[in-house]
């Protein structure tokens, strides 16, 4: 494409380098989910775990379907036995196990789709009421999709409440594992320690761009319940998300409080 530009007062020819659509994709990609993040802060805690719930049980049918199209072949190993096939609660439970284990692509967007909604709605619930993400919302929720599992799946031994239960606890236990080998090796920078909790408030909020204006402002998580309007523009926060944080820090019983 021909444009034209001055150079040296005057006026020349030259070229114009055409829009990247994949950085306008992305950038309109980035647009969306701050708006929706920042929509979804001002809703009740129902209606956001509601949403959160939807959303994540939707990707996690398409994880599902996806790896059961992989295991279709498995799949054809396991026969379903006929309705009068003698078989005893223990071998009728490992079938059910292998079943939940390899079924084709409805099953397991269901199992996957129930696993991935379930955890995310309990984080999101634990999130809001106690104001941060630690090891004990982690196995809490893991707990929750790990029962939820058990239960539609079908996985496990004749006794369904002991299946709920152990599914539930062995869920929890390697989430728990995992969130702390990742707190143990992938730990932030010190400064960053100080800062936890707003980088969670912004990333709820959508505003994880204006991070870097509290630091330069040293409004360290214990200034949370101390910020007014005039110190977020002195760090230079506009309007709107001064307001998006104002009202997010009102609504949040913890920081209400300390206020």
């Amino acid at each position: 494409m021909m444009g034209e530009k001055r150079e040296d007062g005057l006026v020349v020819k030259g070229m114009v380098a055409p829009p990247n659509p994949i950085a306008q994709l992305q950038l309109r990609f980035k647009d969306l989910e701050s708006n929706f993040h920042s929509w979804l802060s001002k809703q009740s805690l129902a209606v956001e775990a509601a949403v959160v719930t939807a959303t994540s049980a939707v990707q996690g049918a398409a994880i599902g379907g996806f790896m059961g199209t992989l295991t279709s072949d498995v799949t054809a190993a396991f026969p379903t036995p006929p309705v009068d096939a003698s078989l005893s609660p223990q071998a009728m439970a490992s079938f059910k196990q292998a079943q939940a284990l390899s079924g084709g692509p409805l099953m397991q967007a269901r199992n996957f789709a129930v696993m991935t909604g379930v955890n995310a709605g309990i984080s999101c619930v634990m999130k809001r009421i106690r104001g941060k993400e630690d090891v004990q919302t982690s196995m809490v929720a893991a707990f929750g999709s790990g029962a939820m599992f058990s239960l539609v799946s079908g996985m496990g031994g004749p006794n369904l409440a002991a299946n709920v239960v152990t599914s539930g606890l062995f869920f929890a236990l390697i989430q728990g594992g995992i969130f702390k080998v990742q707190e143990k090796f992938v730990k932030p920078p010190a400064e960053d320690i100080f800062y936890s909790r707003t980088r969670g408030m912004l990333a709820n909020l959508g505003l994880q761009n204006y991070e870097k204006n509290f630091k330069k402002g040293l409004l360290t998580d214990n200034t949370l319940p101390l910020l007014t309007d005039s110190a977020l523009r002195d760090v230079r926060v506009p309007p709107g998300p001064r307001l998006l944080i104002l009202d997010h820090i009102q609504r949040n019983p913890e920081l209400r409080e300390r206020r």
